[in-house]
């Protein structure tokens, strides 16, 4: 007879019939099933622009804590990130400092369809830490006062390109070529006026209001008819739930009060 056809109200039931074993491992299994970590969150990859470190930095975070997930942050030049992600860098987002080397990439087909968005609006602003040396019309630059002026390289930064625009709009790119001092990015550009290097420089305006504390000093912020407006956009590289998540977080509310306290216009 078959033991697992006897009625429930018989003397042996289905345990019986197991292997004598065979509990102990049932139970070791959902032991050492309750003791298992949880699955390790993922982590992106994100190339940022340099003049938005601060502010990436605290976005960042709070999609942390709210996500779980982790985000590294690769800042530099929006140049130099845009050729590494064409020779095969692994990046999951690319937050530049302009609008064009984003289109690019779109253009290219190395983005996520549908992903590519402005997050920011950068503004250019001619900055010394001597507070008697940047007059509110920025006619310094036309005087012999200083030695030096500090610009992000216009090759790869669209800030510098920004500045190279103001020079060139006021005739003055040939005339204070001889005195550029050429940071390889914005945040560069901004060191060697901090440090002295430099007696004057065009930085952005993030790096001096940033969460409304001004940096000492003087400045002048060009006119927005001088160069053309710097509409920094974002695409998402490899498409993963994880990056997904980071790019729309990034596009709410929260991120875009993140976006003007750091001395942005939020688009």
């Amino acid at each position: 007879m078959n033991p697992y056809s006897r009625s429930p109200g018989s003397r042996r039931g289905l345990s019986n019939w197991l292997p004598n074993w065979l509990p102990g491992v049932l139970l070791a299994t959902l032991l050492l099933g309750a003791a298992s970590p949880p699955l390790a969150a993922d982590e992106i990859r994100v190339a940022v622009a340099s003049n938005f470190r601060q502010a990436m930095a605290a976005a960042a975070q709070r999609f942390e804590e709210d996500s779980g997930h982790e985000v590294a942050l690769i800042p530099g030049s929006t140049g130099k990130h845009y050729a590494q992600i064409r020779n095969g860098a692994p990046y999951d987002a690319f937050f530049a400092a302009d609008a064009d080397k984003p289109r690019r990439l779109e253009e290219e087909r190395r983005i996520v369809p549908g992903s590519r968005f402005t997050y920011a609006i950068g503004q250019l602003v001619l900055w010394s830490v001597d507070p008697d040396l940047v007059d509110p019309a920025g006619k310094v630059l036309k005087s012999d006062r200083f030695r030096h002026l500090a610009i992000a390289n216009p090759g790869l930064a669209p800030y510098g390109a920004a500045a190279r625009s103001v020079l060139q709009a006021l005739g003055l790119w040939d005339a204070l070529t001889p005195k550029l001092v050429r940071g390889e990015d914005i945040g560069q550009a901004f060191q060697f006026v901090f440090s002295g290097n430099a007696e004057l420089g065009f930085v952005a305006r993030s790096q001096l209001e940033a969460l409304g504390r001004e940096f000492a000093g003087s400045s002048w912020q060009p006119p927005q008819a001088l160069y053309p407006p710097i509409e920094q956009q974002a695409v998402l590289l490899r498409d993963s739930p994880a990056g997904r998540a980071f790019i729309t977080f990034m596009q709410g509310e929260d991120v875009r009060a993140i976006v003007r306290a750091y001395g942005y216009d939020s688009p």
